[in-house]
């Protein structure tokens, strides 16, 4: 198989800011990064972000797999909760995207599940149009 020239090599890392950046882009809200790889065997990261209704976590989830897809090449392990859309989860292997909506996070509560992991806040890179 040939390789596409833009497709690369990510790490964790970069993959998890690629994932938070493509959530960004379809203006998720409270975009979180949790560091779990010395807690878990399951991922090294997840990204956490919520979409306001079913229809947009289910477009910050295309824009991710888009996203990641574009650069690497690489499409999820596994895929659950397309057709509900209220909490959609995107395995990579070592990165796993949760994308909730707001009711379904507070429920579910990742962030304390997984509390004892590094948490960063994204923080996006591109300046706020102010009108």
């Amino acid at each position: 198989m040939v390789e596409a020239p833009n497709r690369q090599e990510l790490t964790s890392e970069q993959l998890a800011q690629l994932a938070a950046e493509a959530c960004d882009d379809r203006k998720a809200v409270d975009i979180r990064l949790i560091r779990v790889d010395e807690v878990s065997s399951l991922a090294d990261w997840f990204v956490i972000a919520s979409g306001l209704s079913d229809v947009q976590v289910r477009a910050i989830a295309r824009s991710v797999e888009d996203q990641i897809e574009a650069a690497t090449g690489r499409l999820p392990l596994r895929r659950e909760g397309q057709k509900e859309g209220r909490w959609l989860l995107l395995d990579y292997g070592e990165l796993i995207v949760h994308v909730l909506t707001p009711s379904e996070r507070t429920y579910y509560d990742l962030e304390s599940f997984w509390g004892h992991g590094e948490q960063v806040r994204f923080v996006s890179s591109t300046p706020a149009v102010i009108s």
